[in-house]
């Protein structure tokens, strides 16, 4: 049986999954488990790993997987602050792992998508738009609406667990929430995929990567142009 904390957190990670594509950071879990210290996730996340809910992904930042959530109901669960979503509602949307191969054995399942070329995760670069070249993708990796996807070139998305010569893909839309990664046409000219900021009249494109400096722009130099959703990976 989960503790009230490791619950807490076993919801708030599985949400912060389905919804973006990626796993939180300790300190955005520490903030939603309104903890005082970072040591108190990490001794949680052993606790759910232990127990076999969770695993690690190795050599990857911000990678975390929920394996199964508990088969308790909700009259058994621990009760949940406002900010995490109750494990019935999450049942209702099938989890979806931030990763898969790119060999998968179910053709029947799978969705081609347009291949529009490598989007810099480092330095801007052009997005190519070759609709010649198609990528088969497991259906279950996509929801609602049209997507397409992007070739990641450099490292500064990294610590989001986005790797050079990642595919990622795109879900199109033009309006992002903050902390949303998404597809950032710069000028008119140039397209990078970088974490969504707003704040004092500026849009900032921020890296995964200290390396990285965080880009803040004028709102009519930056339009949206998809958010991600999920990437596949060659191993």
């Amino acid at each position: 049986m989960l503790t009230r904390k490791q619950y807490e957190l076993l919801v708030y990670i599985d949400n912060y999954l389905r919804d973006r594509g990626i796993s939180p950071s300790f300190d955005e879990m520490k903030e939603a488990l309104d903890l005082k210290s970072k040591s108190g996730i990490h001794r949680l996340i052993t606790g759910l790993e232990e127990r076999g809910f969770i695993r690690r992904l190795a050599h990857r930042a911000r990678a975390l997987e929920v394996l199964r959530l508990p088969e308790n109901s909700d009259d058994d669960a621990p009760e949940t602050p406002n900010n995490v979503t109750s494990l019935a509602s999450a049942r209702k949307t099938p989890h979806r792992p931030t990763t898969v191969p790119t060999a998968f054995s179910d053709n029947s399942d799978a969705i081609s998508l347009p291949l529009y070329g490598r989007i810099a995760a480092g330095t801007p670069i052009e997005a190519l738009r070759d609709q010649s070249t198609m990528v088969q993708v497991p259906a279950a990796l996509l929801g609602a609406g049209d997507h397409y996807a992007l070739e990641v070139s450099g490292d500064s998305m990294i610590e989001a667990g986005i790797l050079d010569g990642d595919t990622v893909l795109i879900q199109r839309c033009e309006q992002a929430h903050d902390g949303t990664i998404v597809v950032a046409l710069v000028d008119d000219s140039e397209a990078t995929l970088k974490r969504l900021k707003r704040g004092r009249g500026e849009v900032m494109l921020e890296p995964a990567n200290a390396r990285y400096e965080t880009r803040s722009l004028s709102p009519d130099r930056v339009r949206i142009q998809g958010r991600l959703v999920g990437l596949l990976r060659q191993y």
